[in-house]
């Protein structure tokens, strides 16, 4: 049993155990840690994963490799499905990856999962399965799509309104009169508690934003001008800035 207490059907003797889990909206496993690597991967919907490493929003042509022992906690976006491959660290050597890793769902890695979940398959054809799906696992240039929240409440007050309104464009000297301070002064806290610039932080929130209405299918257009941007393309460049690829390659059709 891992420590959020999911279970599995059958005893971990072989090299890799898989596990489906509905996680309607609001699911939520809590912090916790496997002595095994997991892949997760979402059936359905989005799933949210947050760890030491960043945070990953995962639609299901997306998924994530997360070492043995690492923290993290699982959220469902929405209604979810998701399913877990879980991988004995010792039968898998080659895969050294110490962080956690995006990789891409492709249509044989998906039908290498749903394959192994079956409890009929022979040793041998097991073993062949396990092979193929761990030579499968391609690593993608998709950056952790993570949002630090500031400390200070003068800087809160205006990542909340920011939250609730991603598309609010105002410049931080009309926060400032807002919240009662300089702009100067906020800038300055918004590097010292988050690390990043205003700029680059807001982008960041317009991106964790947008992720869900892509989810849900919707133009490119309409969620461009839904987090605060004027054109699809000016979108896209933010985008690829910010998660390292474009939309339409996050969420392929």
């Amino acid at each position: 049993m891992s420590r959020n207490g999911q279970r599995w059907s059958r005893g971990f003797d072989t090299a890799i155990l898989v596990g489906r889990f509905a996680m309607p909206r609001g699911t939520s496993f809590a912090t916790h840690w496997h002595p095994v690597h997991q892949l997760a991967c979402s059936d359905r919907g989005l799933l949210r994963i947050r760890g030491e490493h960043g945070t990953w929003l995962l639609p299901p042509s997306l998924a994530l490799w997360i070492p043995a022992h690492i923290p993290h906690a699982t959220e469902s976006e929405g209604d979810a499905v998701m399913r877990g491959a879980y991988v004995d660290p010792a039968r898998c050597p080659h895969i050294d990856w110490r962080d956690p890793t995006v990789v891409a769902v492709t249509p044989l890695l998906r039908a290498l999962v749903e394959h192994l979940d079956r409890a009929d398959l022979a040793p041998d054809a097991r073993s062949r399965a396990e092979l193929v799906l761990l030579d499968e696992l391609r690593p993608v240039p998709v950056t952790s799509v993570s949002v630090p929240e500031p400390r200070d409440p003068r800087v809160r007050a205006v990542a909340a309104a920011l939250s609730a309104h991603p598309a609010d464009a105002r410049p931080l000297a009309a926060w400032g009169s807002q919240v009662g301070s300089s702009a100067r002064t906020l800038a300055r806290l918004f590097v010292a508690e988050t690390g990043l610039g205003f700029g680059q932080w807001r982008e960041r929130l317009r991106m964790q934003a947008a992720l869900p209405f892509l989810a849900e299918g919707l133009p490119i257009e309409a969620v461009a001008r839904r987090v605060g941007y004027a054109s699809a393309s000016s979108f896209t460049a933010a985008f690829h800035r910010a998660v390292g690829v474009t939309p339409r390659q996050y969420f392929p059709r």
